[in-house]
């Protein structure tokens, strides 16, 4: 079952490029994970501390994969001083 998310980082205002250039190096990594069928970052032109992850996954192996590599432990261990609000969202395809 194909997994697709939604996840927003409001960056603290101070810190916006730090956490852009964290979630940046985390795309091609990303993309070249077994079992990654899409992953890129935005970020919002209203709102230039807010960013907007979609990703998809092939399945949740796939997804746990991507949790156990080292681009993504060195994300989750290093986003939280720069990021001011995180949630996400789960996503179902319509079509």
């Amino acid at each position: 079952m194909t997994i697709t998310k939604q996840v927003i980082f409001v960056a603290k205002e101070e810190n916006i490029e730090e956490l852009k250039a964290l979630l940046t190096d985390m795309v091609k990594p990303s993309q070249k994970s077994e079992g990654c069928l899409l992953y890129h970052i935005y970020q919002m032109d209203d709102k230039p501390n807010t960013f907007v992850v979609i990703e998809s996954w092939r399945d949740e192996v796939a997804l746990d994969g991507h949790k156990g590599s080292a681009h993504y432990n060195y994300y989750k261990s290093h986003f939280e001083p720069f990021t001011a609000e995180k949630y996400s969202h789960s996503l179902s395809s319509l079509g």
